[in-house]
């Protein structure tokens, strides 16, 4: 009699199986646990979350740890994915005569288009030259709205205001002439002064029409056709916003530079492309379709794609203690995407959409590392560590334990940085592949898009559906369906989007995007890395050649417990004819444990 324990350490995760097997070879499932995984996967920073992962499996089968007999490790733990994700873009910072604004409260209505003056100055003005007032902050809405009231008696054409506080409203409803008023201008002290300017404001649920079209912006400055084509990010930031202001800056004021994104060069056995990253995701995974299995990837240097796969070999190469050399890319996942472009010379921090490809790299190093792990892992515990089997054939015989599936069969193994998959036939013949790209590249792309700047919140949004807060009793779901609450919600969940996590634990999202908005980018995120990984990982391994050819699919992984992602899978699959749902490891874990069961069942 014997006691095991598999254990799969992933890149979000680890998990253990622990067994005992009897003399008769019969296995006898004791536990199991989860623990999240210490330090990046394949490294000797795994071992305390994989102790914790024991215990805390030896705990649940009323054992100690001194029992188990043998450790068994998943393979694979030397691929790694997630540290090679980066959003790749090439950056502009804009060479612009103009500058854009953009506040949340506005007031007024229209175009106004004037020059740029101090409202303190106001009084000594005797031209009907048209004006934009500069408020500043030591000027109060009462006071600012007698100036501009009294200079328009005086016949000053005053065609709209800049304001540093969050006063427009304020303003707007004391003055006898209406003209549009932008505040919350941060950088107020940076408004040059005698300087041509543009403020609009739209109605509410309307949007700006002139400064946000590069023509429009055209004919209010007389721009000439090369001014015209360097004032795009401006227009373009100001796209969708309900008021914007736009000044016209000394010629010089603010310069360009350009990074490249570069180029990759993709190496497999025979032959070798070089893609163009502005050529964007289609025509990279088109290349990498052609010459997979790859040998290795290099990016062009002095760009923006060469410093991210550089940063990957030297991030693992010092985890693994290995020289840098040896680290060989054998898998990327390219995603097109949008990122958020700060726009130089703003004055409130505008940003301007930019197109960008969002990459991840999977790097494979040599066994050493693992073995240094079972070394040291049998040292502290002083229990048989072994190195089992691949992970992703673990998987498949972990997922054989769902109730109702036989062979053939074929498994994807969603994860955190990579996508997995493997196939088994009737007389056990077996094919399989680790893809780059999974949840953690999910996360990286909604906080990228969402320009969030906050992961964790990313995560949230990834992992849990989403509710628009109408009142402080009730919350509308993204599913259109309400619900009600007994108790008033806190007030500072008024009116916002709101992450559903359970029945009363609710995350309020700061960010300024609407709930359609978000959940359109979580969806397209998850879109672009499981359902194009599943369709690529299913035609590698297919021994046939053709997708079509696999009848059956078990989802396993932690990214399979998703609450939309083995829908899309699903519904991607059943074009190919192919059955396709969630698994049930040993018919009482979901699809989670696969590969830790697998480990236990190898023996």
């Amino acid at each position: 009699m014997t006691i095991i324990a598999g254990v799969d350490i992933g890149n979000s995760t680890t998990e253990v199986c622990l067994a005992e097997i009897k003399k008769n070879s019969e296995i006898v499932y004791l536990s199991s646990s989860i623990y999240k995984t210490t330090g990046i996967k394949g490294t000797l920073d795994n071992i305390p979350g994989i102790i914790q992962a024991i215990e805390a499996a030896s705990n649940n089968a009323q054992i100690s740890i001194k029992d188990i007999g043998l450790i068994r490790l998943n393979e694979a733990a030397p691929v790694i994915g997630d540290v090679a994700m980066e959003t790749i873009t090439e950056t502009i910072i804009t060479e612009s005569s103009m500058i854009g604004h953009n506040p949340a409260t506005p007031g007024g209505l229209g175009l106004g288009k004037g020059v740029t003056t101090h409202i303190t100055g106001l009084p000594e003005l005797e031209s009907l030259e048209s004006v934009i007032c500069v408020v500043p902050h030591t000027v109060d809405y009462e006071e600012a709205a007698n100036l501009i009231n009294r200079a328009t008696e005086k016949g000053i054409d005053i065609q709209g205001a800049i304001v540093k506080k969050d006063d427009a409203v304020l303003i707007g409803n004391r003055l006898k002439k209406k003209i549009p008023i932008i505040d919350e201008v941060a950088y107020i002290d940076q408004v040059p002064l005698g300087m041509l300017a543009a403020v609009e404001v739209a109605e509410s649920g309307q949007t700006i029409k002139a400064l946000s079209n590069p023509y429009g912006i055209a004919t209010v400055f007389a721009l000439k056709p090369e001014e015209t084509k360097k004032i795009v990010p401006i227009s373009r930031a100001l796209i969708g916003n309900r008021s914007a202001v736009v000044i016209r800056t000394p010629q010089g004021d603010v310069k360009e530079r350009t990074i490249p994104a570069g180029s990759l060069i993709i190496e497999g056995l025979r032959q070798k492309e070089t893609v163009d990253i502005e050529e964007g995701s289609e025509v990279i995974m088109s290349i990498v379709k052609k010459i997979t299995p790859l040998n290795d990837v290099h990016g062009e240097s002095g760009s923006n794609v060469g410093g991210m796969i550089e940063k990957v070999r030297n991030v693992m190469s010092n985890l693994t203690n290995q020289p840098r050399g040896q680290m060989k890319i054998q898998d990327i996942l390219a995603v097109d995407t949008i990122v958020p472009q700060k726009v130089t010379g703003g004055l409130a921090g505008e940003f301007s959409l930019e197109n960008a490809v969002g990459l991840a790299a999977m790097v494979k190093t040599n066994r050493l590392p693992m073995e240094q792990i079972a070394e040291k892992l049998a040292k502290e515990l002083g229990i048989e560590t072994v190195i089992a089997g691949v992970e992703a054939n673990m998987a498949l015989l972990g997922a054989l334990t769902t109730p109702g599936t036989a062979k053939p069969l074929a498994i994807l193994d969603l994860g955190g940085g990579s996508s997995d998959a493997a196939i088994i036939t009737n007389n056990n013949k077996t094919s399989s592949v680790h893809l780059a790209g999974a949840g953690d590249m999910v996360t990286m792309l909604i906080n990228t898009e969402l320009g969030l700047e906050n992961l964790h919140l990313a995560e949230e949004i990834k992992k849990y559906p989403l509710g628009k807060v109408e009142s402080l009793f009730h919350v509308r779901l993204e599913d259109g369906t309400v619900k009600f609450f007994d108790k008033s919600l806190p007030p500072q969940f008024f009116a916002r989007t709101v992450i559903i996590k359970g029945q009363d634990d609710m995350v309020p999202i700061q960010a300024k995007h609407s709930l359609e908005k978000i959940r359109a980018v979580r969806r397209e995120a998850k879109h672009k890395v499981f359902v194009i990984n599943a369709v690529r990982a299913l035609e590698q391994i297919s021994l046939t050649g053709n997708i079509r050819y696999i009848q059956y699919v078990v989802l396993v992984g932690g990214s399979a417990l998703d609450f939309e992602i083995p829908e899309m899978i699903s519904n991607a699959l059943a074009g190919y004819g192919i059955v396709c749902g969630q698994g049930n490891v040993r018919g009482m874990e979901g699809p989670r444990n696969a590969v830790a069961t697998g480990l236990v069942l190898s023996i």
